[in-house]
């Protein structure tokens, strides 16, 4: 009898072991695809408070709180999934599908910016719902929908960092990337969406320096949010066009993607001790213009074309 139970406290002990060492493998996994695509993650952090503009102070973060929750299903009800299945069952899948994504995001950056040219931007207001809870259901589901297209580039990213685990390890491993980039973006986008009310809070207090602060805060928060809004466009418009450009050069149309790249790393070249930031400036401006491009023949398909008729 004792002999048998050190038998099964040794396999338990075992067990234990290779569970441990199981969990370190996902860990470290986790770790090596998340900083891997932590390039989409700030976009994702740029895009979504654009959301929450112009909308009650008091529904910020119960607005944030539901696009939190639609990102954590669409990561891991749709895209953690489908990604595992179209990895091992369809590989050849992934590119088309990214690019489509990608001309998604080109086509709702591209009217933001080329809206306000033409004149689009007074059809949009009037489209805009005048009631505060249809106002309220059109942001967040337009934030989860853009959130769906950047957060399957964050886990296809993921997924292809992630080293020889079996499916299920591979499944943990892009949930744990999944749940960690969530809290991650909107925790950062709360803070920043309520910044103001830390402001004020902060001037009310007796120190002179937080009120100082306080108020600075106050005063910056609305050229804050007005960046983010920019940059969030960009951002749309940069990492639609560079899902395209990645796309093409997978199946061999290289000049344009490769034009792209040349540019950058000639002007990186030419300044030595700013190349780094530069190449990269240059390599996002080149996706961004290409997105804009990308996006307005889109919107043309979609808006002008079916006028004429």
């Amino acid at each position: 009898m004792a002999g048998g139970l050190v038998a099964l406290l040794d396999d338990i002990a075992a067990i234990a072991k290779l569970a441990a060492a199981s969990l370190d493998d996902v860990s470290a996994a986790a770790g090596r695809a998340g900083a891997k695509a932590a390039g989409v993650v700030i976009d994702d952090a740029a895009v979504t408070p654009r959301y929450v503009v112009g909308l009650s102070p008091a529904r910020e973060l119960p607005i944030i709180g539901k696009i939190a929750l639609g990102s954590l299903r669409n990561k891991l009800l749709i895209l953690l999934p489908a990604a595992l299945i179209l990895k091992f069952f369809a590989p050849w899948a992934i590119t088309p599908i990214l690019m489509a994504g990608g001309a998604f995001l080109c086509f709702e950056g591209a009217e933001k910016v080329l809206a306000p040219l033409f004149g689009g931007h007074h059809a949009e207001e009037a489209a805009t719902p005048t009631d505060p809870a249809e106002l309220e259901r059109t942001q967040v589901s337009g934030a989860i929908r853009t959130d769906m297209i950047l957060s399957a580039e964050i886990m296809i990213i993921a997924l292809n960092e992630l080293p020889a685990l079996s499916i299920w390890m591979q499944g943990i491993a892009l949930a744990v990337v999944g749940i960690a980039i969530t809290i991650g973006v909107y925790g950062v986008v709360a803070l920043i969406v309520k910044m103001d009310d830390i402001g004020l809070a902060l001037a009310r207090r007796s120190s002179a320096l937080a009120q100082s602060v306080g108020r600075g805060l106050v005063k910056a928060m609305p050229v804050v949010l007005k960046a983010l809004a920019l940059i969030g466009t960009a951002a749309m418009l940069w990492v639609g066009g560079q899902i395209i450009l990645h796309g093409l050069e997978e199946f061999g149309f290289a000049t344009l993607p490769h034009l792209v790249h040349d540019t950058a790393h000639h002007v990186a070249e030419a300044v030595p001790g700013l190349g780094g930031v530069l190449e990269w400036i240059v390599n996002a401006a080149g996706a961004a213009v290409f997105g804009v491009l990308i996006g307005g023949v889109i919107a043309g398909v979609l808006h002008v074309l079916p006028k004429k008729h």
